[in-house]
């Protein structure tokens, strides 16, 4: 089932995340949008109640210095309960430090989010983002051939 943040707040939860954390390089805005008990899954930032948000908030501190342009747009989102689904197609400038030195090089990556939202804080979340495309992008894994 596809609807638009209009139509569920949990959505739009999940969205805010994206553009005015991640993108805009705010993390307080964890302690706003997540639970403190978050139940956090994405590799590197992995854990349970404040030390999820701890992470949460230093990931993205580094992913916005890494990218300090990065831009979300939402592609596709779907949503069973209380449970959302968002495929994002994300671009930026490799400006800083992340999986290596910066490259100045502009990448393009998709980035999928699960996240379970109750009462407006997202409670667990699980984050794909291809990490294997900023790689290649940026020089620093070879692409494979044709």
């Amino acid at each position: 089932m596809t609807i638009t943040q209009s139509t569920s707040p949990a959505a739009a939860v999940v969205e805010r995340m994206l553009h005015e954390g991640f993108a805009a390089g705010n993390p307080d805005i964890v302690d706003e949008l997540c639970a403190p008990d978050l139940i956090e899954h994405q590799f590197g930032l992995s854990g349970v109640g404040p030390a999820a948000i701890e992470k949460v908030k230093r990931g993205i501190l580094t992913v916005h210095a890494a990218f300090s342009d990065l831009r979300f747009t939402v592609a596709d989102i779907a949503q069973n309960a209380d449970t959302v689904w968002i495929r994002a197609e994300v671009t930026g400038t490799h400006t800083g430090p992340f999986l290596g030195p910066p490259t100045g090089k502009p990448v393009h990556f998709t980035v999928i989010d699960v996240a379970t939202v109750r009462d407006g804080r997202i409670v667990e979340h699980w984050g794909v983002p291809d990490r294997f495309a900023i790689l290649a992008q940026t020089g620093q894994l070879e692409r494979p051939a044709a």
